[in-house]
């Protein structure tokens, strides 16, 4: 599978831990950076992620900032991105079963390093239950064409 990352500054690290192990794990990995610890502005690493799954070139999107909400606002703010801020395994799979949600944000100063893992395994492992999750999924979109 073809996965995104970005981080700011505060999630650097755990993107680049996530990113290695996602290539031990045979995934082809999108990294957008960022790349150094400097300080950068997160809305600009979630807009990336979310336009790298609206053009088509990653399938999922994982998103890390310091708590995982400015990240995950950000890139909600695309309507082709449906972006979970998740700190345990279970909001993970919820996220894809009934949200079918293809990004999850982390909170790097939230979240340990297995703990992270953990959440992106269950992420990729659940499958879009479909049924009467699909009709709420559905009003999402419309909720956004009603307003414009």
């Amino acid at each position: 599978m073809r996965i995104a990352l970005s981080a700011d500054h505060a999630g650097v690290d755990l993107k680049d831990l996530l990113a290695g192990w996602l290539r031990e794990q045979g995934h082809d990995v999108l990294d957008l950076g960022t790349n150094s610890h400097e300080s950068v502005d997160y809305p600009r690493y979630g807009a990336m992620l979310a336009e790298a799954l609206a053009d088509g070139r990653a399938e999922r999107g994982i998103t890390v900032c310091g708590s995982g909400i400015g990240v995950a606002i950000a890139a909600n703010r695309n309507p082709a991105c449906r972006c979970a801020q998740v700190a345990e395994p279970l909001s993970a799979t919820l996220a894809r079963q009934h949200n079918n949600a293809n990004a999850i944000a982390l909170g790097a100063r939230l979240i340990g390093s297995e703990m992270a893992i953990a959440c992106v395994k269950a992420f990729l492992d659940a499958e879009f239950e479909g049924g009467r999750h699909q009709r709420r999924v559905d009003q999402l979109s419309q909720i956004l064409q009603e307003t414009h």
